[in-house]
């Protein structure tokens, strides 16, 4: 398990109470309402989805003018392209208006660039297809809001461009006839988080006009609005609740052709959807056609009315995300590799890693795999002789596209949100980058990974009714995210593989109350608490039915040792960083990383008698001597340990592997150049060259 901090969040109780007497609530649904901020009438209707109203489309800057140009459109039946994009949301995006303007019996055709070739957003060699094609008019989808020069050359071929988008706008906007983007400066629009689907949505809309059914509109397109929105991770907040919580009710229920297959696929057809295994099982398959093959094939699924077709389309599909999960996994490791031959990196800020034609379908997925890996921000490109793509993801609390304008002289093109974002750049500018986004990254606080608990429950309080009334918070998702509940000073009674042994079934005991939790992908062997363990455990809740009762589960999302401070063990951590990055520090953290002899006699007689040591560091301080040691001395020791031949140390994350080795000569430890430098800045108060 990852070191992160716990945060539990505040709750008034006297406010729940208030909350669950006004309105006829639950305690137990009040306490999360009131946690999670919904104080107010119109927030709590928001949250149970007792409110259903979309803003007026034409508060969007420009929208009316993008209706009125494209209604002319359909009026000359002049040739239409929808530009889109390759993920989830541009697809769906590109399904949605592609499908209501050829009702409408536009001269309309869809446009999706390949990954690998093209890239993301508007690039010339389409614009000149499109033209070729005798188009007059491209409608972008979840793109187009950074395509300056592109605009500039749809505009020289003598066609016109309406861009709707929802990434952040940067300095310019586009030359269009229109520039739909509810983050433009001059949008006066009350709500501000679409997915590019959304934006799309609401340009529907639009051209509907005065006289527009949204009901109507509803049925025929929430399924795919849901797809998209989930699958961009944009906040399940405002009108994205009542879009998504539509679009699941049809999802469930679907008679779209290309959804069913791919539900049947995923062994959800006929099942309850929710946005958990939406994201799951729809939004991966889609995605899988942008990363492995043509992306097209996406829409020409989404939109397809032939069963036959439908069908085959699934299961190239479905073999595609196969595909793709087996190249993602060889990428990780190769990214692992690239750190391990550059360990020195491991202390960034931000990491960036770069390999020679890594694919490009699968380098953001290992971005968000390294992020949950490390804790940290992290950027993947795949470069070839000249040029070269990336894809980061980061934490809450860190920027990552503020981060890419500090240095975006260096870039060719670049866009994206704070969590997540791309670049294109030349390759011999790989490094430079490496180096201007960390030294950003030192100006702003450090982002810290935090899990949010909502709030702490006795094992005693747990029952099966419980989990039926978080139904009511429901759909869940970013900045909604599932309740996550605590359940602390946890004694660890019993470890029972389950499941062919791929998983845990671990019994827990406090106050006389025995609980049983379930742990998914973790074999025993990897399990690295043992019975007598005290644990706070992050979990949710489910009820299922069994025999006519309905029977309560618990599943662990994370757990840590009770006894550990983690305030402590996260500035230790930073301690230790800073130091191995080579940056200044004060003779507190000199003293925070110096071990003494007690410690190092302590470690070395620990490891020799463990036989070495594979787990987490945190762990090892705490089995070694209940954490006293400090986390930044326990970091130091081991360096100096390996440095001076006394041991081989692997690090990845925050898991060692230790490895003791023979020595036939005393080895003086004093000698270390760690140690004198760390004592030498002791002596002077500051860091030294």
């Amino acid at each position: 398990m990852r070191l992160k901090k716990w945060l539990v969040s505040p709750l008034n109780k006297e406010r729940a109470a208030q909350i669950a007497e006004e309105y006829g609530l639950p305690f137990f649904l009040a306490m999360l309402l009131e946690i999670r901020g919904a104080h107010q009438r119109d927030q709590i209707e928001e949250l149970l989805g007792e409110r259903s109203e979309l803003s007026d489309p034409f508060l969007t800057a420009d929208m009316d003018v993008a209706a009125e140009r494209i209604r002319r459109a359909l009026d000359d039946f002049e040739k239409i392209a929808i530009y889109g994009d390759y993920d989830a949301d541009g697809v769906t995006a590109t399904a949605i208006l592609y499908s209501y303007l050829e009702s409408c019996g536009g001269n309309v055709m869809y446009y999706i660039p390949e990954r690998e070739g093209e890239g993301y957003g508007l690039n010339k060699t389409a614009v000149e297809f499109l033209h070729n094609r005798q188009v007059n008019l491209i409608i972008t989808v979840d793109n187009g809001i950074a395509s300056i020069k592109e605009a500039e050359y749809v505009k020289e071929l003598g066609m016109e461009l309406i861009v709707t988008d929802h990434h952040r706008v940067q300095e310019a906007l586009p030359d269009a006839v229109a520039v739909v983007d509810p983050h433009r400066p001059d949008d006066t629009s009350p709500y501000k988080h679409f997915a590019g689907v959304g934006v799309a949505f609401k340009l529907i809309m639009a051209l509907e006009g005065n006289d527009c059914d949204l009901e109507g509109l509803l049925e025929n397109y929430a399924d795919l609005v849901a797809v998209g929105t989930i699958g961009d991770v944009v906040p399940l907040t405002g009108e994205n609740r009542v879009l998504v919580r539509k679009g699941l009710q049809l999802l469930s229920r679907s008679d779209r052709l290309g959804i069913r297959e791919l539900l049947e696929h995923a062994g959800m057809l006929g099942r309850e959807l929710s946005a958990g295994n939406v994201a799951f099982s729809i939004v991966p398959r889609i995605n899988a056609t942008g990363r492995i093959g043509s992306p097209s094939r996406a829409v020409r699924l989404l939109v397809s009315e032939d069963p036959d077709e439908a069908r085959e389309l699934a299961e190239e599909i479905c073999d595609d995300n196969d595909c793709r999960r087996q190249i993602e996994s060889e990428l990780f490791q190769s990214a692992l590799e690239d750190l391990r031959e550059h360990p020195e990196r491991l202390y960034d800020r931000v990491l960036v890693v770069a390999g020679r034609e890594w694919h490009h379908g699968v380098i953001g997925i290992v971005a968000a795999r390294l992020v949950d890996h490390f804790g940290k921000p992290c950027m993947v490109i795949s470069h070839s002789e000249e040029q070269a793509k990336g894809s980061g993801r980061s934490v809450d609390g860190f920027s990552l596209f503020e981060a890419l304008c500090s240095c975006s002289e260096l870039f060719t093109k670049f866009g994206g949100h704070p969590m997540a974002a791309g670049i294109s750049l030349p390759t011999e500018n790989i490094e430079a980058f490496r180096v201007a986004v960390n030294r950003y990254a030192a100006t702003v606080p450090a982002a810290i990974p935090t899990l949010r608990i909502d709030c702490k429950l006795r094992p005693a309080t747990l029952t099966p009714q419980l989990p039926g009334l978080l139904q009511a918070l429901e759909p869940f998702g970013t900045d909604n995210p599932p309740p996550l509940f605590g359940l602390y000073s946890m004694k660890l009674e019993k470890i029972t593989a389950v499941g062919e042994g791929k998983h845990l079934r671990l019994t827990f005991s406090r106050d006389g109350t025995v609980q049983n939790c379930m742990l998914f992908h973790t074999p025993a062997k990897l399990f690295p608490y043992e019975p007598g363990d005290e644990l706070d455990l992050a979990v949710t809740l489910d009820a299922k039915e069994y025999r006519g009762e309905m029977q309560l589960s618990v599943f662990i999302r994370d757990m840590k040792l009770t006894a550990l401070d983690t305030d402590a063990l996260i500035r230790g951590k930073l301690t230790f960083e800073k130091y191995k990055r080579g940056d200044d520090l004060t003779l507190e953290d000199a003293q925070e990383l110096l071990p003494d002899y007690t410690d190092f006699a302590m470690l070395y007689r620990f490891l020799r008698e463990r036989g070495g040591w594979s787990g987490g560091a945190a762990l090892l301080l705490y089995r070694l001597d209940g954490g006293k040691m400090g986390y930044a001395r326990l970091l130091t020791a081991l360096e100096v340990f390996a440095e001076r031949g006394l041991l081989m140390l692997e690090q990845s994350g925050e898991q060692l592997k230790i490895e003791l080795c023979e020595t036939e000569n005393k080895v003086n430890l004093l000698e270390s150049p760690i140690l004198c430098d760390i004592n030498q800045i002791k002596e002077d108060g500051v860091a030294h060259d």
